[in-house]
């Protein structure tokens, strides 16, 4: 294992603050401009506490802000890469990359949904609670309070069914594979034999 220099250490802060930057400009820009529009077009938002719409900017900003700071150390961490190890990573995005293009639309859409569950879980809740909120909030005779209810309790029903489902797709697609152990990461062997071709042609 190599260790990393004083430079890539310092390209490493420079490009996530740079990532940070990005994030809390794009995403502190769109919450701010969300809530200059929420404050004019509704009266309940205008009521709100200036701390809770400060709060509400954080809530979208803070994540944008380590989630584009980690992408951007990973670009540069990716960008350092040599030798061995980035040919046998290149050479296994090939294989993907090849492997996603054999397959059939339906297995694209079972692989993509089998490696965002929790994204699709979360925003399936979210959707159903936008969707619940806004066929309740027509009801004239419950008060906001009782809305809120109504519509968080249609939201969790249908995520338990949407979590229900991906457990049973997952227990289908993985059946016969051992759930405690998984495969063993035999890329060194490839590294080893690479070398030892390379030694031999010499």
């Amino acid at each position: 294992m190599k260790l990393a220099t004083e430079e890539q250490i310092q390209g490493h802060t420079a490009a996530s603050r740079r990532g940070a930057l990005e994030g809390t400009l794009v995403a502190g820009t769109i919450a701010t401009l969300g809530s200059i529009y929420s404050h004019r077009r509704w009266a309940y938002y205008r009521a709100l506490p200036p701390s809770l719409k400060v709060l509400g900017v954080l809530i979208i900003t803070a994540p944008a802000l380590s989630i584009q700071a980690e992408r951007r150390g990973l670009e540069y961490d990716r960008s350092q890469w040599e030798g061995d190890g980035v040919r046998l990573l290149d050479m296994q995005e090939h294989q993907e990359m090849s492997r996603w293009e054999n397959l059939t639309t339906s297995d694209k859409i079972a692989d993509w949904a089998a490696r965002h569950e929790y994204s699709i879980i979360v925003g399936g809740w979210a959707l159903s609670l936008a969707i619940a909120g806004g066929i309740i909030s027509r009801d004239k005779y419950q008060t906001t309070a009782q809305k809120i209810v109504q519509a968080r309790m249609w939201a969790q029903g249908l995520t338990i069914g949407i979590i229900l489902t991906a457990a049973g797709l997952k227990t289908g697609h993985n059946k016969g594979e051992s759930a405690s152990r998984p495969p063993a990461d035999h890329s060194w062997m490839e590294v080893v034999s690479h070398l030892l071709r390379s030694v031999v042609l010499c």
